[in-house]
């Protein structure tokens, strides 16, 4: 799977115990930054990341930063974008299963590493289930759509008579 990485400052040292981790379970990743632990706005390294997701360049995206709150604001600003900011097993596999998530936000001040490899391991290979839930999905995709067109209609100038 190709998956999008991203962190801020708070973020930095949980993201470089993962790429290993992500890179032994076989995936292919893409990293988005930061580089270090100086200061670093979320919003720059979680939209690169968000939209490589949105345009199908990644499959999935997993985002460190210090609450992992930040991350998921952003990150569900790009159209097709489900992010979910998961702070257990549960939330993870459920979000996958039942909301086809495919950005996972973690706060990594709040998780030891190990909590954080199974968060991730459990995000990354739960499917997605149908029936009921791909229902679901798609009126979330008709939400989206329509807010997309209803944004483009507003950006378009008025014709002058």
């Amino acid at each position: 799977m190709k998956v999008a990485i991203a962190c801020d400052h708070r973020g930095f040292e949980a993201k470089q115990k993962l790429l290993p981790f992500l890179q032994e379970l076989g995936h292919e990743i893409r990293d988005f930054g930061c580089d270090g632990t100086s200061s670093v706005d979320y919003p720059d390294v979680a939209a690169p990341a968000a939209q490589a997701v949105s345009s199908g360049e990644c499959e999935v995206g997993v985002l460190l930063e210090g609450s992992g709150i930040g991350m998921s604001i952003v990150a569900n600003k790009f159209n097709g974008v489900r992010a979910v900011h998961a702070h257990d097993e549960f939330t993870a596999r459920r979000s996958r299963e039942h909301h086809h998530c495919n950005v996972l936000c973690i706060g990594a001040d709040l998780l030891s590493e190990e909590h954080m490899r199974n968060i991730v391991e459990i995000f990354l290979s739960t499917p997605h289930e149908t029936g009921r839930h791909k229902r679901r999905i798609e009126k979330i995709r008709q939400i989206e759509a329509a807010q997309a067109a209803a944004a483009a209609s507003q950006s378009q100038p008025t014709p002058s008579v």
